[in-house]
């Protein structure tokens, strides 16, 4: 793969809500991407979406809340999250941290975005706490691949 695509690879593929660096991290491992720069660039594709779901998820859904469908949507959304992120609504920033760094389905940026807009937790915590959540994420996923490879 050719250095520019796979940096880009690794970028787009962090920043997508299903995959986001969990499963990309590995994937580009796999594909003997350097380590380090495997991680740097998942972790700042992972962030890039943060800061515009903290700034425009309540306002834009909250418009689009008006119609029965996109309504339906985000109450499934919000409801889900709101189950999902106990340790959110109880710690705050902190369990903001924790909720994003463990690396299971449903717990990564986006998912921590959606929380901290649903709790109301200031821009700049909420956004520091994703990014540290999303640091350690990312350190334990490369950890995990890299035992599993040599366990191999």
């Amino acid at each position: 793969m050719e250095k520019i695509n796979s940096e880009l690879f690794i970028i787009l593929m962090s920043m997508l809500p299903i995959n986001e660096l969990r499963g990309t991290i590995p994937i580009a491992l796999s594909m003997n991407q350097p380590v380090v720069k495997t991680l740097l660039l998942a972790i700042i594709g992972n962030l890039i979406p943060v800061g515009p779901l903290l700034v425009f998820l309540r306002p834009v859904s909250e418009r689009l809340r008006r119609f029965k469908i996109w309504r339906r949507f985000f109450e499934h959304i919000f409801n889900h999250t709101e189950k999902k992120a106990r340790i959110v609504q109880k710690y705050g920033a902190l369990g903001l941290i924790l909720f994003v760094a463990i690396p299971l389905p449903v717990t990564g940026a986006w998912t921590g975005s959606v929380a901290a807009s649903l709790f109301k937790i200031r821009f700049r915590y909420a956004f520091s706490a994703i990014a540290v959540g999303v640091i350690i994420s990312g350190c334990i996923v490369t950890a995990i691949y890299r035992l599993a490879q040599m366990a191999l």
